[in-house]
């Protein structure tokens, strides 16, 4: 009865590992989407940040010269239900931001994540739906792309990162203490191709 014991709580604490990191492996690859789909998201949509802040923030004394990297960095993100870019609150596009984390459904206030509708793009919430507004960074920043006076406004890196997401673990998580550990950023980098509000 010891050895059945003791034998019996080795294979069980294997089996719900080997569920637990399963699903950690689904988490891992659900967050990785929803990065890659909200950075295609920013690149053809509004920006997070206000467009006419961004457009002002590209140097314009010398026309047609090289932007030149590090020139800007807008860094917008939601805390505490409050969006903002660089902690500016004025200069945050929170529709535009609403688009990259619900895809075409309706914007709301919260964290909601609506259905699709037949037609509508997904956005991050439908590839990841345990996501939080708050745990979404976006950022636009001039890494050398562009010139100064382009006609269709500047040339941005963005980059959609994650923040303060854990793993969650159903079984192993009570027996080992495995609910705390923090999922990476997940990045991922795109250039910004049609920042206005005519884009598709």
């Amino acid at each position: 009865m010891v050895e059945m014991a003791i034998a019996i709580t080795l294979l069980l604490t294997l089996t719900l590992g080997f569920v637990d990191f399963g699903y950690a492996f689904y988490q891992w690859n659900a967050a990785t989407k929803a990065v890659q789909v909200g950075a295609r998201l920013a690149s053809i949509s509004d920006p997070a940040v206000n467009a006419t802040t961004l457009a002002a923030a590209d140097p314009a004394a010398n026309p047609g010269a090289p932007i030149t990297a590090g020139t800007y960095s807008f860094q917008c993100k939601y805390s505490g239900g409050t969006g903002s870019c660089n902690g500016n609150t004025a200069i945050f596009n929170s529709a535009a931001f609403s688009r990259i984390f619900r895809g075409d459904t309706a914007v709301t206030n919260d964290d909601a994540c609506p259905a699709l509708q037949t037609g509508q793009r997904p956005g991050m919430c439908q590839f990841f739906p345990r996501l939080h507004r708050d745990n979404v960074v976006v950022t636009y920043a001039a890494t050398g792309l562009g010139y100064q006076t382009r006609l269709d406004g500047p040339v941005p890196t963005i980059t959609v990162s994650l923040q303060n997401v854990n793993f969650q673990f159903f079984f192993l998580g009570g027996l080992l203490g495995f609910d705390n550990f923090n999922m990476p950023s997940m990045l991922s980098t795109v250039t910004g191709e049609d920042l206005k509000s005519t884009s598709p």
